[in-house]
Parts: C-alpha cells; sequence; structure tokens
C-alpha cells in the first residue's frame, strides 16, 4: 500500500522523521510560581502561539501539579514525556524530586527551571557531575525559552535515528551557564527554524515544505568538555556548525580555556567544519583567531545581529553571494535556479574560490540536500583536470536535483520561481485538481518508482502538466454572475457569453507569466470535479483544444489560450455534459471544474504535428478472443492524435499479451478493409483562428498516403503489393498500410510490455478495472522513443453479485439473443422499441438518422419512458460510415443499446471510445449481434404496436413489456415478452 499512499518518493523519508515528540509535560511548581507564569502569559497558549508563529505543528498537552506529591500521583497512573520543575514545591525540592522521577522512568528528562541562580540553591556548581537534573535554564518570561526546551528534548530523542534515515545536520551548542543557555538555546531555535523555512525552496507546495522542516538540523546542547565530545564523536558526519562557551566543566573541573582545547582539537581534524567561540571575556577573541574559529562576544550590543550574521554567511542561509578572493562580488543567487545559471556565466577565478572552501556544499546543505551536500564536499578540486569540468560537474549536480525533487510532486505555481525545465505537474490557485487531474498526478507519483517499466527498453512519463485549480472556475462564475447560467441556451450561445467575460484578475496575471515561459504546442483539457470518477466517467463529453501556441504575437497566443480555457468551464453546460449529469447526478451535487494544461505530445512534419501513435488501453477487455482473457487487457492503437480512437473510428485492436493476434487482420482483404486509413494531426499553421464551441477547428484529418514520406509512417506502416496479392512489412514502394508490424511482431519498442504493466499499476492503485490514454513519441533512434500517459480512469463493470440463469424455454421465445453482452441483471420496466429499418439503412445517412434518434429520445424522456435501441454498426462513432454518430444528448432516456453487426460492417466493437465508456457507466446493456452468432427478430417487432415512423426509424411499443436478462459472467443476453410483469423485480444493472 505503500506505493500508493503518501507523498512523492523524493519526501517519504521526511514522514519518518522526528518520529518521538513531546506530547505531554508535566510542570511542578508552587501556586505561586505558577501564578507568576500566568502573569507573565498564559504557559500553555503561549506555547501553542509559539507552535504556530514557526508553522510548527502539533503543540503538547500541559499538565500542573503544585506539589511533588501531586506530581508523583501523576506519573503513577501516566507516563509524561518531559518534567519541568521549579526549585521548590512545598514537599520536596527539584534535585530530591528528579531522583524519584527518574527513579520511576529513567528516561524521562526532567528539567529545573528558576526564576535566578541562587533561588534553586543547587550550590555553587549547579551542573556538576552526578546530578539527576538533565538541564537547568532561568525563566524570564519568555515563552519561547519553554518551545526551545521542548525542541531541544525532541532533537536528543531523535537524533540518532533521523541522522542515519535522512542525515539530517547536528549543530552542537556547549554552554554550562543556565543564564547564557537561557539565552541562546531559543534564540539558535528561533534563527535555525526561521532561516530552514526562509531557504525552502518555494517551488515545493505547503506540504512538502512543512515535511522537510522535519529535516531541520537538530541542536544538541551539552554543558561540559566531555558530553560535547562525545557528542562530536557520534555525530561527526552530520555536525555542520559548533558554536561553544570558553570557560566550563572538563573532567568535573572548571577549565577556563575548556572551549579553546575543545574547538582547537576539533579544528585540526576538520579544517571546513563551522566554529564559533562565544566569550564575555574580550581577551579570547586572539585565542579563537590563533586556533582559526570566529568569535563573538556575549558583551556585545549586537549579539543577536551577530549570531544572525554567522547563520547567513557561515552555515550558508542567506544567498550565495560569487565573490573574488578579494571580496569583490560578481553575481548571488537565491535558490537553485538561480545558483544553476550562474554558475554557468560566473568566472573560473570565483568559481575555483568557493570551490576550494566547500562554499558550495554548505549553502546546499542548509537547504536541506544533504546527500548532494555530502558529495560535493567530497569531490575536491584536485579531483578535475580543468575548470570547465568542475563548472560541468556542479551544474549537472544541481540541474538534476532541481528536476529530481521535482519528480512526482504537485508544485504551486509561483510566477518568480515557474520552470517548466524542471518542473513537471503545476497547479496555478487554489481548489480541486478535478477527476482527470487526480489520476495525473496519481500517476506522477507511481511511474517513476516501478522497477518493472524501468527495466523495459522504453521511456515512461507523463506530459508536463500544469492544472488550473477549481478556484479559477468557482471564481469567473461568481465575478461573472454565471451561477444559474445556460438552460435554454444552444452551445454556441454559451460559447460566445463565455468568451466575453472577463478571467479573475489574478488568474489572468498567472496564466500570463505562465505562457510567457511555455513554448511549443498545447493541450487544453478538462477536469471536472465529477470527471473519470467511479461509476460516472464523463468521457469525452467536455471540450479539449489543442493550440499550436506559436504565433509570432505574444498578445494573440495569450488571447487564444485565455478563450481556450473559458471554453472548456463553458462545455460544463453543453448539452452532452448536463444530458449525462441528469442521468448520473443527484440534484444537490456542484460541479466545478479544473483545467489540465499540458505540452502537445508530438513530432513535427512540414506544418503538421502529431504522435507516432496514440490510443486506449483497459484492463478489462469485454470482447477476448482466441487465447485471450478477459483480464489481460485490449488496446486501441491509431497513428496520429487520439481523437482517431476515442470518437470510435477505425483503429487497431490488440491484446497487450497477445499483441501478433489481430483477428481483424486475418488475411490481405481484411487488412485492407480494416486498417486505419484517415489520421488526425494539429495544423500549426492555423495558429490564429477564433475558437468556438467546435474544438476540432485546429485539427485536420489526413489521409495515411499524403503522409506516406513521414517518418512515422516509415517506421509503422507495412507496404501492399497488388502483383503479389500481399502486405509485406517495413517500408517499400507502394501503398502503405497501416499494421503496426514493426512494433507488434518486431518489437520495435516495447509498448504491449509498458502497456500491460502500466494497467496493472493503475488497476492495482484503482482498486478495480482502470483505463489508460496515451501517446508514444517515436524516435528514428527506437530506445530514445518515450511512451506518455496522458490520462487514467476507472472502468465501470457491471457488478455480478446475484445470479441470473437464462433457460433453454426462455432463449427459444426470446426475440433477441445474444453472446456479445455487457452488463448483467434483470430489466423489466421497458415497453418501447426504437429501431432503424434496415430496407432504408444508408451509411451515407447516419447523421440524418442521428437526428430522427434525438426527436424521439426528446419525445420519451419527457414522456419518462426508458426505451431500447437498435441499429447497425458502431453507436456514437465519430465516423458516419462506421456507424450512426449520436451524441449523449441524442440517446439519454435510452435504457439498453443493440449493435447489429451485419456483413458489410467489419468495424470491430467500439469499447474503446468515450461514448462506449459513459455508456457502461451508467449500466446500459450493451448487446452486439454478429449475423449468423446470434438472433433479433427485426420481422416480429416490426408487426408491433406503431406509435412513430420516420423515414430511417420505427417507434413500436410492446404490451405489457420487454424482459431483459443478461447474465455478465457469461456475457449472455436474452430479451423476450414479460408475460409474468412484475416491475418490483427489477434489479439494478450496476452497483
Amino acid at each position: 500500500m505503500e506505493n500508493y499512499l503518501g507523498v512523492d518518493q523524493h519526501f517519504n523519508v521526511f514522514h519518518e522523521l522526528m518520529a518521538k515528540k513531546v506530547r505531554d509535560i508535566l510542570l511542578v511548581s508552587s501556586p505561586y510560581d505558577a501564578f507568576i507564569m500566568e502573569e507573565d502569559g498564559s504557559i500553555a497558549s503561549r506555547i501553542i502561539n509559539e507552535f504556530h508563529g514557526l508553522n510548527l505543528s502539533n503543540p503538547p498537552r500541559l499538565k500542573w501539579a503544585s506539589s511533588a506529591k501531586e506530581a508523583l500521583e501523576l506519573l503513577g497512573d501516566k507516563r509524561y514525556d518531559l518534567v519541568v520543575t521549579m526549585p521548590q514545591v512545598n514537599d520536596m525540592d527539584g534535585p530530591q524530586l528528579a531522583k524519584e522521577v527518574k527513579r520511576m522512568y529513567p528516561d524521562v528528562p526532567v528539567v529545573l527551571l528558576a526564576h535566578s541562580l541562587e533561588s534553586a540553591n543547587l550550590g555553587p556548581d549547579p551542573l556538576t557531575c552526578g546530578n539527576e537534573i538533565d538541564h537547568f535554564y532561568i525563566w524570564s518570561t519568555n515563552p519561547a525559552l519553554f518551545l526551545a526546551i521542548i525542541k531541544n528534548v525532541e532533537d536528543h530523542l531523535n537524533v540518532s535515528v533521523d541522522t542515519a534515515k535522512a542525515m539530517v545536520r547536528v549543530l552542537i551548542l556547549v554552554e554550562d551557564s543556565p543564564h547564557y543557555a537561557s539565552y541562546f538555546l531559543p534564540h539558535i531555535y528561533k534563527e535555525v527554524v526561521q532561516q530552514t523555512q526562509d531557504v525552502l525552496d518555494e517551488s515545493l507546495n505547503q506540504e512538502h515544505r512543512l515535511l522537510k522542516m522535519r529535516a531541520r538540523p537538530k541542536i544538541l546542547l551539552a554543558t561540559n568538555f566531555e558530553e560535547a565530545v562525545e557528542l562530536y564523536e557520534q555525530y561527526r558526519e552530520y555536525v555542520f556548525a559548533i558554536i561553544s562557551d570558553v570557560r566550563f566543566l572538563r573532567q568535573c573541573k572548571v577549565d577556563p580555556l575548556a572551549g579553546i582545547r575543545l574547538l582547537g582539537t576539533i579544528r585540526e581534524g576538520n579544517p571546513d567544519l563551522s566554529l564559533l567561540l562565544l566569550s564575555s571575556e574580550s581577551e579570547n577573541k586572539q585565542k579563537a583567531e590563533d586556533v582559526g574559529v570566529g568569535f563573538i562576544d556575549k558583551n556585545s550590543p549586537r549579539l543577536e545581529r551577530d549570531i544572525h550574521d554567522f547563520f547567513l554567511n557561515q552555515l550558508g542561509f542567506g544567498d550565495f553571494v560569487f565573490r573574488l578572493p578579494d571580496g569583490k562580488m560578481e553575481a548571488w543567487a537565491t535558490n537553485f535556479r538561480s545558483l544553476e545559471k550562474c554558475l554557468v556565466t560566473v568566472s573560473d577565478t570565483s568559481l575555483l574560490y568557493h570551490a576550494e572552501n566547500n562554499h558550495f556544499s554548505n549553502w546546499i546543505m542548509a537547504r536541506s540536500e544533504v546527500e548532494l551536500a555530502l558529495r560535493i564536499r567530497k569531490a575536491k578540486v584536485s579531483d578535475f583536470v580543468s575548470t570547465d569540468e568542475i563548472r560541468s560537474f556542479l551544474v549537472t549536480c544541481v540541474h538534476d536535483l532541481r528536476r529530481d525533487r521535482q519528480q512526482g510532486v504537485v508544485v504551486q505555481f509561483s510566477a518568480a520561481e515557474f520552470d517548466p525545465d524542471v518542473m513537471d505537474f503545476v497547479k496555478i490557485g487554489a481548489g480541486s485538481l478535478g477527476g482527470k487531474a487526480r489520476g495525473l498526478a496519481f500517476m506522477a507519483n507511481v511511474l517513476p518508482r516501478c522497477q518493472e517499466l524501468r527495466e523495459l527498453k522504453l521511456k515512461v512519463e507523463f506530459p508536463k502538466t500544469t492544472v488550473i485549480g477549481s478556484a479559477g472556475f468557482d471564481d469567473f462564475v461568481s465575478e461573472n454572475t454565471l451561477s444559474f447560467f445556460g438552460l435554454g441556451r444552444s452551445d454556441d450561445d454559451i460559447a460566445r457569453i463565455f468568451l466575453d467575460c472577463p478571467l479573475p484578475a489574478w488568474l489572468s496575471r498567472d496564466l500570463r507569466a505562465f505562457l510567457a515561459k511555455v513554448e511549443g504546442p498545447l493541450t487544453i483539457r478538462s477536469s471536472s470535479i465529477l470527471e473519470d470518477g467511479h461509476a460516472r466517467p464523463y468521457a469525452g463529453l467536455y471540450k479539449t483544444y489543442m493550440l499550436a501556441n506559436n504565433h509570432p504575437d505574444f498578445r494573440i497566443r495569450f488571447k487564444m489560450f485565455q478563450d481556450a480555457v473559458k471554453l472548456v468551464w463553458a462545455s460544463t453546460w453543453f448539452a452532452g455534459p448536463q444530458a449525462f449529469s441528469r442521468s448520473v447526478r443527484t440534484s444537490h451535487e456542484k460541479d466545478s471544474m479544473a483545467v489540465i494544461i499540458q505540452a502537445l505530445v508530438g513530432r513535427r512534419y512540414d506544418q503538421y504535428l502529431y504522435p507516432a501513435m496514440s490510443g486506449v488501453a483497459q484492463s478489462h477487455n469485454y470482447y477476448p478472443v482466441s487465447y485471450m482473457k478477459a483480464e489481460e487487457g485490449i488496446v486501441h492503437l491509431a497513428l496520429g492524435l487520439g481523437k482517431t480512437v476515442v470518437e470510435g473510428e477505425k483503429s487497431l485492436r490488440f491484446s497487450p499479451k497477445y499483441p501478433k493476434i489481430m483477428p481483424q487482420f486475418s488475411a490481405v482483404e481484411d487488412i485492407l478493409k480494416n486498417c486505419q486509413r484517415f489520421f488526425y494531426c494539429l495544423d500549426l499553421e492555423n495558429n490564429d483562428c477564433t475558437l468556438s464551441a467546435n474544438d476540432s477547428a485546429h485539427l485536420v484529418q489526413r489521409e495515411i498516403e499524403d503522409a506516406a514520406s513521414d517518418q512515422s509512417v516509415q517506421m509503422l506502416a507495412s507496404t501492399y503489393i497488388p502483383g503479389e496479392e500481399r502486405i509485406r512489412d517495413g517500408n517499400h514502394p507502394g501503398m502503405k498500410v497501416v499494421t503496426f508490424a514493426q512494433v507488434l511482431k518486431h518489437k520495435l519498442i516495447a509498448l504491449p510490455e509498458a502497456l500491460s504493466v502500466i494497467l496493472q499499476l493503475t488497476q492495482d492503485g484503482l482498486g478495480c478495472p482502470s483505463e489508460i490514454e496515451f501517446a508514444v513519441d517515436l524516435d528514428a533512434d527506437p530506445a530514445q522513443s518515450t511512451l506518455y500517459v496522458l490520462q487514467m480512469r476507472p472502468m465501470v463493470k457491471s457488478g455480478e453479485h446475484y445470479k441470473v440463469e437464462l433457460t433453454d424455454e426462455e432463449r427459444s421465445q426470446a426475440f433477441c439473443h445474444s453472446k456479445e453482452s455487457l452488463g448483467h441483471g434483470i430489466i423489466k420496466n421497458i415497453a418501447d422499441v426504437v429501431f432503424v429499418k434496415p430496407e432504408q439503412f444508408d451509411p451515407a445517412k447516419t447523421t440524418d438518422m442521428a437526428r430522427d434518434i434525438h426527436r424521439i429520445n426528446h419525445e420519451l424522456e419527457g414522456q419518462k419512458r426508458p426505451y431500447l435501441l437498435a441499429g447497425p454498426g458502431r453507436w456514437g462513432s465519430a465516423d458516419p460510415w462506421l456507424g450512426i454518430p449520436v451524441q449523449w444528448q441524442d440517446i439519454s432516456g435510452v435504457r439498453a443499446i443493440i449493435e447489429l453487426r451485419p456483413p458489410e460492417f467489419k468495424a470491430d466493437p467500439s469499447q474503446g471510445s468515450h461514448f462506449f465508456q459513459n455508456i457502461t457507466s451508467l449500466g446500459i446493456p450493451y448487446i452486439t449481434i454478429t449475423e449468423g452468432q446470434g438472433r433479433f427478430d427485426l420481422a416480429w417487432l416490426a408487426h408491433q404496436e406503431l406509435i412513430n415512423e420516420t423515414k430511417y426509424l420505427k417507434h413500436v411499443r410492446i404490451r405489457p413489456n420487454i424482459l431483459i436478462k443478461i447474465n455478465g459472467s457469461e456475457s449472455e443476453c436474452l430479451m423476450m415478452v414479460d408475460v409474468a410483469e412484475k416491475p418490483e423485480l427489477n434489479l439494478p444493472m450496476a452497483d
């Protein structure tokens, strides 16, 4: 399950950091001390405010006890993560209470908090060896001290695990004075947290920034020489700075030069480590310089500023300032993107200066990219033969980091930080991603980690994607008062009104900044919050616009871009989606629309651009033949843009498990009849036309023969040799026939294998059969080809949770019988049948037939009479020569559909189309009757009660009703007169 839950794999490790939290604190003090603290401000509320102010999560709970007795009773009932005690609590002093706590819980930290050093009554050396008090602080009304105490305890609890798992950095503070520890510790924590927040790359989204905050440096407090040495030796690999006092205990005795000895010894073994000496004695500055460490006077009036500057300049938290050895500035970088640019242009002298002094690794370390920082630190200048080689190494390191950390991440758009070169998935604005974009985000998360795909010799990616969150749509509708808009208007009217409305100002600014950095053709697609969901895919109902995006005038490019976004939104109110919504949506559900902007996959040939291959792959095959099994899936493949497949035109159907088995290509005659003759591409010269409700204005349908010289056709087509009456694989003189033989038979690229893996991956992730749309960029060098996943959605497979039995007697009585049926259940509420008169059927008149069906559907839907629809060829095909090109609004009242397949219609089952996906999602049975393999008694139907008749159609009514029974497990269906007529037995078609 971990492959599908949680954040992108690059951030998974951060979920495991800071596992041990201080969640429950026991504060032990006299009522008077408690009153004083409350006068200073409620401790509990101020702790919470401090946590929220620093954007930290999970503030702890605070429990107060007024006596040692009460405290020990509370500890007897429950374990606390931290005990904070004042020196005097009436019945027991602080050290004695600490002993009692340690006796009960040896590993629970005990902190002594006093108002002054004298009030602690601990003698001249309050932190001498053997004391049960873990740490001693002076309360000075600063709630940040409580926060620092809590975070310091957590750091000590988690440092071993977090350094091992994520190479988290460590800062050691050596200070034995409770006064100075109480001052420095909260100040250093605030500095570390705020600086870490400031340097986290703004290109990350908020969730990832919060996660990476868990990898902020650990601050470990040591109060004596031995403790400091032990911490340094234990975490030597991860220590990036040590800040030390001068005078503290060494071998249980105060050593006035302990800090000098400590830092001097460490400097000898580690010349690059940032070391800082703190002292109230100014004469120690020279001693610090003698051992090569920094110095800050504790008495300095700008003490806080000095520490701040140390973090910025020595620990790498500020901008990276490129300097020459004499200090002259050449350039500066604020983030990884600008660092990469500067690395390309700065002088060799500056580059070498910073490389020799490990400035690059320090700066990168401060940004929690520890692995890269260590890699750069280990690379010495002497390892390279030239400065150019050093420059190339650094540029490659930074670029790879930027690319890898964006992989699988939905990045919040920022005009300043947006970089299309490394950002794969970007979100503009707030609100939902919508159903389609959620599927893409899921694929972006799981594809990079799939080992099976990495082992194939085919790159698998998804196009550069940007999503306008649904807040853009909501603001557009609200600002232009379109909430109750659309009723009774045509699609063209709706489109014109939307085009006349302005975008929200914030969105217009962001889209302008986005388009200024994006070149090349774009696809603008819908991502409704209801789209591509379980049981209601809305497949193909909303509009998709493809833009050349190459006009030399940016104003024209931007206007077309904005118009495409508006028209995608407008399609929410178009007739097709509205009709489908009435069938699947309850009245209280509200639709909203995100918009997907993707780089269009394809290569340019003269004025046209198109992918070599595109199609639809499904993990469940409704029509398995030969060795195929339903669960092995099916692929519909076409040359050019995917419009050929999703609109039900001629394409190649194959099983990814058995790609060489192609029933429609069983003989030369079949290949010539069934092969793809036309394909869609984008016209790159049509770059300034006015957009409308017709989303195909920029697309051109070309004949395969017209593109015979294109690389894609030459690599994918076979050649028909008339004199030999055979088809030869490969590029030869003669008529081109698209067979995809080089891919499916000769394994030019591992397309079937990759699709099988992806289908299994998506099915496992969705928990149900899945469907993907894809495109392939085929390179002359096949190893450089790329399979792009464009979309993923659940397939709706009819439920088969109850048994439907069909008897031989029922089969003999049925006027319709088929063993190529989709659905499962019993339907008993249909009396109306609309069918195409066979004697009037003419493939050239299918558009007229669709209009007649629309009129009859409107009448029956108004009467709330569901009906059975029957006719030849593919229902819903965009190619009128393959079937009747109805859209959803033409048949929105249908309850069952029959596809008749006479010998002259060689079209394969239409399961790859959007129309087919929407039909099955509503539980509408789809029955295929191939002549000679099923029965549909048109002669009997013609003698039933005639209700309506047109030139091409008959509408009849059967008394009392029709009984439809479908056994989904056997794909068998029968229809007969329901002599029993018991409507209450009607069962649903799907879950």
